[in-house]
This record gives C-alpha cells, sequence and structure tokens, in this order.
C-alpha cells in the first residue's frame, strides 16, 4: 500500500482536474482543519466539490471529525478524494491514529445510510450517545444524538485511497 502523502494526493488531484486543499489552523494546541476539493470553472471562480472539517488535541491520539459534505452532483471519488486526504494530513502532522465521529440521527433511514457508509470506511460503532447526563459532553461537542463512531486512520485511508485511485 502507498504510504500516506497529502502531497501525493495533490498532485492526483490535479491530474484528475480537481484541487485539494488544506487549512490548518492550531491554536492553543489543538488543530483545527478545513480540508476542500474544488474544480477550477474559470481563472476567477472554483467550484466546491467537498469539504471536511475538524480537529485534534495534542495529548489525545484521536481525530474528531464534524462536517462531511460532498456536493450531490459531484463524482463518488471526491469522497474517497476527501477521507484518504484527511487521513493522510492526520498520520503525517499530528499523533492521532485513530478518528472519531456521530453519525447523527435525524431520521431513521437516513442514519441508517450514514452508520453504513461510515462502517464501509472502516468505522465502528462504539456506542449511542442519547440523553443520558453521561453523553451531555458529546452532545455538546457534535450537537446532537447519534451513533458515536471509531476508525483507525491508517485503515480508513488505506479503504479510501484504494477506491480513490481505481
Amino acid at each position: 500500500m502507498t504510504k500516506p502523502n497529502l502531497t501525493l494526493l495533490e498532485k492526483e488531484a490535479s491530474n484528475k482536474g480537481l484541487l485539494l486543499r488544506i487549512q490548518v489552523r492550531r491554536p492553543l494546541n489543538i488543530w483545527s482543519f478545513k480540508l476542500v476539493v474544488g474544480e477550477k470553472i474559470n481563472n476567477t471562480k472554483i467550484q466546491l466539490l467537498g469539504e471536511m472539517k475538524g480537529w485534534a488535541y495534542q495529548n489525545i491520539e484521536g481525530l474528531q471529525l464534524d462536517t462531511m459534505k460532498v456536493d450531490k452532483n459531484s463524482n463518488k471519488k471526491v469522497g474517497d478524494l476527501i477521507w484518504a486526504a484527511t487521513m493522510a494530513w492526520a498520520l503525517e502532522e499530528t499523533p492521532c491514529r485513530s478518528a472519531r465521529l456521530l453519525a447523527i440521527y435525524d431520521e431513521n433511514n437516513q442514519h441508517e445510510i450514514l452508520q453504513r457508509y461510515f462502517r464501509r470506511r472502516g468505522f465502528n460503532t462504539v456506542r449511542k450517545v442519547g440523553s443520558s447526563p453521561l453523553d451531555l459532553p458529546l452532545r455538546l461537542i457534535w450537537g446532537g444524538a447519534g451513533a458515536f463512531m471509531v476508525g483507525k486512520c491508517e485503515k480508513v485511508f488505506e479503504r479510501s485511497y484504494r477506491s480513490w485511485s481505481e
């Protein structure tokens, strides 16, 4: 398997007509990031196709994933690129070796689709986040109830990169 490398992914994206960029801030030893994929429309316009937002702490090995969006009209591979690039960055630049997210509970059908999507990426459900007082910290972080899921960054990278590079 190719070693995770954000520079390589940026070149591959460019070869396919896509722009891959990541913005990282590091206030108080917390990495906050926004990774975007776009397509150049003309010399002054870029169409945003997808993004991932999250953060990581210096002393915690878990990357916290908050928002993942892909334009419904974009190619499926845009999502693969976003996942692979996010995990490559985490493995290269942070101590994070696992990633955490919440599959938000909106509607039964949508929640099941989200969980299935994240499982295919390499995430496993750790527990349900509901209305218990013990769930309050997680509800404050992610803004709702759902399935708390964890995945290994290397595994998520490998699955996403394989699909991206097919």
